[in-house]
């Protein structure tokens, strides 16, 4: 009788899936097995991950997904890869934009136009670009404007496994102590993108 090396075959489903990861029932009905034993290979190619220190990837679960990532001990290498001229940071505006989209959702153009007292159009063109919001439906009532919401890939990006990992906001402060948490929040979200 042949052995199956479950392992082997996770490792392989997780590299043909790439980011979009898979998620424990997928992987429990592809190798045809409960999800506590699909939960047990997970485990076990983790540890074989684990146990050797001259792997250069681990198992991580993000977004209600596993996938194959790279090890934090290699970002520099990888930082050096990615690395390049064409390579932009968001601007302040997109930033402001973003979290109130992660914090809001699901949103419109004048909602966020109203919170932010300015125009949104272009930061919203920009976060949707690099795919870190999208168009989730549409509003009720006259013009049925489209409502905006974050995507997998703003959970992946932030190492978020959910939405409710999110910092949680002060339920009622003094407006310094907003904008300074503000300018604080956008500082270190900066810092976030530019590693």
């Amino acid at each position: 009788m042949e052995i199956i090396n479950w392992t082997s075959i996770l490792e392989s489903l997780l590299f043909a899936a790439g980011d979009e990861g898979l998620t424990l029932k997928q992987i429990a009905e592809v190798l045809d097995v409960d999800e506590f034993e699909a939960n047990e290979i997970i485990e076990d190619l983790k540890r074989e991950y684990a146990d050797n220190e001259n792997r250069g990837i681990m198992i991580v679960q993000l977004a209600g997904t596993f996938q194959l990532a790279t090890k934090k001990e290699n970002a520099d290498y990888l930082k050096k890869l990615v690395d390049s001229p064409n390579t932009s940071t968001l601007s302040q505006a997109a930033l402001e934009t973003l979290a109130i989209v992660a914090y809001k959702q699901p949103i419109t153009r004048a909602e966020i136009e109203g919170i932010r007292g300015v125009k949104t159009e272009r930061p919203l063109h920009t976060l949707m670009a690099k795919a870190l919001i999208k168009e989730v439906g549409r509003a009720e009532g006259a013009g049925r404007a489209y409502l905006y919401g974050t995507t997998k890939e703003f959970l992946d990006y932030f190492g978020l496994k959910s939405l409710e990992e999110l910092p949680k906001l002060p339920e009622k402060v003094e407006e310094d102590y907003v904008q300074e948490e503000a300018d604080l929040f956008f500082e270190k979200f900066q810092e976030t993108l530019n590693s």
